[in-house]
């Protein structure tokens, strides 16, 4: 059978032909995600992925590119989502080591380490310092675009979402909404 009589095949259940299909381009996939990942066992846990998505989504190959181009695709694309996990995985390990540094300073200087600095703590930069320059240090929403270099009605939004995080973060209910300046 030709490749083209493979997909056929395999769109419509063939599990055989997919698995000559996965015999034929796996070892191709395995070298691309190995150049990409520089990471022998991600390419390996990528290979596989990308052949269980191909398929789960066989049925979306339309035959416009050949099927090793499209493999790649649907590799590449697990590749950057896996890229990015990891990346937002460090962000937050690095944010939680730095927040738990800060608290073990201003206690070892016999300050208050309170519960809304736990919760800004948890808010990413974008949405914290906007916070902190209004309802800390007072700033206007067109000082803080100023400052930050964003559009005013961008510091609204951003102090605005801010705040509700950290409502949630502390459970504070719609009776008891204050500025977090008294912290």
């Amino acid at each position: 059978m030709d490749e083209k009589e493979l997909i056929s095949s395999a769109k419509k259940g063939d599990h055989r032909s997919f698995a000559v299909l996965f015999r034929d381009h796996y070892p191709l996939l395995v070298k691309y995600l190995m150049k990409v990942t520089l990471n022998p066992d991600t390419a390996e846990e990528l290979a596989q992925a990308t052949m269980a998505k191909c398929v789960e989504k066989i049925h979306l190959f339309n035959g416009n590119s050949k099927f090793s181009s499209w493999l790649i695709s649907v590799a590449t694309n697990l590749y950057i989502d896996h890229h990015r996990k990891k990346k937002r995985e460090r962000e937050w390990n690095e944010g939680e080591a730095a927040s738990r540094k800060l608290q073990w300073h201003v206690e070892s200087r016999n300050e208050e380490w309170t519960d809304a600095l736990a919760a800004l703590s948890k808010l990413t930069e974008e949405m914290r310092i906007p916070l902190i320059l209004k309802h800390y240090y007072g700033y206007s929403y067109d000082e803080i675009g100023e400052i930050l270099n964003i559009a005013t009605g961008t510091a609204k939004s951003r102090v605005h979402h801010g705040l509700l995080a950290v409502r949630k973060e502390l459970k504070v209910d719609e009776k008891s909404k204050r500025g977090l300046a008294s912290t």
